[in-house]
């Protein structure tokens, strides 16, 4: 299963407050079928496809940029494994074991 994290940063804004563009664009993820988890520095989403999580950036990107900003700089990076069935929770999980 596909996860990707994605940080979408506006750029030019009135104020260094970013948190209510970045809100619209996480409420564009509650009319997906998607998990998502969001941290202080992005949102991990986990889907089934790939095809799916680049839709679902363009849109937090559009949200953003159609809020008047003149400047979006958007970073994604999507862990896609083939061999075995990976989730937000069991890569944590994995990493957890290894800290024991």
């Amino acid at each position: 299963m596909p996860i990707m994290e994605i940080n979408v940063i506006p750029l030019g804004t009135q104020t260094p407050s970013v948190s209510h563009y970045i809100a619209r664009s996480i409420k564009i993820l509650k009319n997906e079928d998607v998990k998502y988890s969001i941290t202080s520095m992005g949102t991990i989403i986990e889907s089934d496809s790939v095809k799916t999580l680049l839709n679902i950036a363009f849109k937090m990107h559009s949200a953003v940029l159609n809020q008047g900003v003149n400047r979006v700089v958007t970073s994604i990076r999507i862990d896609d494994r083939k061999d075995k069935a990976v989730s937000m929770k069991s890569k944590i999980a994995s990493v957890g074991k290894k800290l024991k």
